[in-house]
């Protein structure tokens, strides 16, 4: 009963947080930002401002597919926000290139995350497969099964802890340089801004919180099993 209601919530956590972004991004993509500046144009601005001369600039289709690649320093936009000159393509668009300038000053967290993808990938398809083949097969001893989910869970919570502040930190050097810039006007312009860019930190806060319930349900399970050994 308590994984039921645990899978539940999180699922409805990661519900509540998408449809959070993806509301504010539907409501202010309608909002045209009086700079009169795309997505690519302002990301071009500000690698330019930055001196960051090797990081190149895709559109890509899709919705909300916009990131950052460190491994080939490739600034991907969806084409909505490549093309688009609303105040939430411009956020959307900066808040990727703080990414860009995070990796070019070595911003510790970043590195952290980026060092962790590969450890974390494969904790993920361990705790999917573990209770296919492990538990429910018979291949894995319970004790030992709960061991390597708990191992698993924690591996993708800290991953999840270090993309907190790299997330909100991309986000904070992306207002303030629509501010400075004037990419974005002060007032109604930075404030629907910003309720996009902070819709969508919920997002990664949502995934901690999940990845920590679930961590936490395995070590109490470990120490209920352990307990029943005494």
């Amino acid at each position: 009963m308590t994984m039921i209601l645990l899978f539940l919530g999180t699922m409805a956590l990661s519900l509540l947080a998408s449809w959070r972004v993806r509301s504010a991004y539907n409501r202010y993509s309608q909002v045209r930002a009086s700079s009169g500046y795309t997505g690519a144009q302002v990301a071009q601005r500000i690698l330019d401002l930055n001196n960051i001369r090797d990081v190149s600039i895709h559109a890509m289709p899709g919705h909300l597919v916009d990131h950052y690649d460190p491994g080939q320093k490739r600034l991907v936009l969806s084409e909505e926000n490549f093309h688009g000159n609303s105040v939430a393509a411009l956020g959307i668009s900066a808040h990727e290139c703080g990414h860009a300038i995070q990796h070019q000053q070595l911003y510790a967290p970043l590195q952290w995350r980026m060092a962790a993808v590969g450890i974390t990938q494969i904790a993920s398809q361990v705790v999917m497969w573990i209770p296919l083949i492990g538990m429910l097969g018979g291949f894995f001893p319970y004790k030992l099964a709960i061991t390597i989910m708990a191992i698993g869970f924690g591996i993708m919570m800290l991953f999840q802890l270090v993309t907190l502040p790299v997330e909100f930190d991309a986000t904070a050097r992306a207002k303030k340089v629509l501010a400075s810039t004037g990419a974005v006007s002060a007032g109604p312009e930075y404030n629907a801004m910003s309720k996009v860019l902070d819709a969508a930190a919920l997002t990664y806060v949502a995934a901690f919180v999940s990845s920590l319930g679930y961590f936490l349900y395995y070590i109490l399970q470990m120490t209920g099993a352990r307990g029943d050994d005494e």
